[in-house]
């Protein structure tokens, strides 16, 4: 098939939808499609070539807590024209459907079989700040007339599927991100400087507000009165809540905190392989928590925020802990607990390590190219020979009440 993956956001920047794609790009170039990513870029973006398509200019723009980098050109119908025109695809995937300007006028000028994944997960969301809640009744219309030229949708997990079901009445199917199992596992070898026997708390995010690193380092206070050995290692871009949370370190002369600033793909699995325990205490709107998933594919203990996309992957006291987010005296106290009994840490990591891996990219890559074919044959009518018969082989398969990737028989 031919596909195009298109993302609203900066490609040149890091981000859940970025790296999402990415992955799936990969796993369907080496399944033998032919892929093209669209999205707008701020700089050249050099690992894929001509499978790039950059369209458009990104401008960053705060929301919810966080950056999204967004084109808001008005003028991109040109170019979308001219892409469908080229390219004839088979069909066109946008990730996150309704924010503009790219994936809207892709949706407005849809020439192909479409599917829409939705990763949000409401609370102060982009979509619920703007185009679905305080959008004007004519905005609120184009949306809804431009939905209809969605064939197909995907969420990514239970609770991104609630927060859009409630605005845009349709069947959705749960898909949900994926990992590289091959890539995250617990095999690799951790980073030197902080292999030296004392215990590890490390975070992986970007410094958002909504990430929680300030309850984190309030926490990790109460941490050392218990374990003074500790460390915590945070990892991850982000530059004036990273020169705040230093200032906050300063101020109160909190010993053994390390800003590690952004770690590499490559590296990524070896500061999960550092942890003692890994700890993920944002504050909410997280429609699922790749993090997390990660961190347990290395297999390592997890202690997270008690929200609805952290508690969709984890099974509190079986696979990671849970605490109520903002909670600092409950986190610190989980970290304690964790960080002090081994076989607790040996019982969370090795069962969320199974876990993780059946998110692996080859399952949920599975799932996701039946839906594509599923998806053209409802385009064409419902006929079989509306797609290609190398197209057609396997079952398709359909499980709309799962987060959890199946294989196909």
């Amino acid at each position: 098939m031919k596909i195009a993956l298109v993302s609203p956001y900066d490609f040149a920047y890091p981000g859940g939808v970025v790296n999402h794609i990415t992955c799936l790009c990969n796993q369907l170039t080496m399944r033998g499609h032919d892929v093209r990513i669209i999205a707008p870029a701020s700089k050249v973006v050099p690992d894929f070539d001509r499978r790039f398509i950059p369209v458009g200019r990104p401008r960053p723009l705060p929301v919810s807590g966080s950056v999204a980098r967004i084109t808001l050109s008005p003028w991109l119908s040109r170019a979308v024209k001219r892409i469908y025109a080229q390219e004839k695809f088979d069909i066109v995937h946008l990730h996150e459907p309704f924010m503009p300007m790219l994936c809207t006028t892709f949706l407005r000028l849809s020439r192909a079989p479409t599917v829409g994944t939705f990763h949000a997960s409401g609370g102060q969301s982009w979509y619920k700040l703007s185009w679905y809640t305080y959008s004007t009744p004519f905005g609120k219309w184009l949306l809804r007339k431009w939905s209809r030229n969605l064939t197909g949708r995907i969420a990514v997990s239970p609770i991104a599927l609630s927060f859009v079901s409630k605005y845009f009445h349709h069947d959705y199917t749960v898909i949900p991100n994926g990992i590289d199992a091959a890539h995250f596992h617990p095999d690799v070898s951790p980073i030197p400087e902080y292999d030296d026997g004392r215990p590890n708390i490390v975070f992986v995010g970007r410094m958002e507000k909504r990430k929680g690193v300030n309850y984190l380092i309030k926490a990790f206070q109460v941490v050392k009165r218990e374990i003074p050995d500790c460390r915590l290692i945070i990892v991850g871009p982000g530059t004036r809540l990273r020169k705040r949370y230093e200032g906050h370190v300063r101020k109160y002369n909190i010993k053994d905190v390390v800003f590690v600033g952004y770690a590499s793909y490559d590296d990524l699995p070896r500061y999960y392989r550092t942890a003692t325990v890994v700890c993920a205490p944002a504050i909410g709107w997280e429609s699922f928590g790749i993090v997390l998933l990660e961190a347990m594919a290395v297999g390592k203990p997890l202690v997270a925020s008690n929200i609805a996309g952290y508690a969709s992957v984890i099974n509190d006291g079986e696979d990671g802990m849970l605490v109520p987010r903002r909670n600092t005296r409950e986190l610190s106290s989980a970290l304690v607990k964790v960080i002090k009994d081994k076989s607790l840490q040996q019982r969370l990591g090795e069962r969320g390590r199974e876990k993780a891996i059946r998110y692996d990219w080859s399952e949920v890559t599975e799932r996701l190219v039946n839906f594509y074919k599923e998806t053209i044959v409802r385009y064409n009518g419902g006929m079989k020979n509306a797609v290609p018969d190398q197209y057609l082989h396997g079952k398709i398969e359909r499980n709309p009440d799962s987060s959890l990737p199946s294989r196909n028989a």
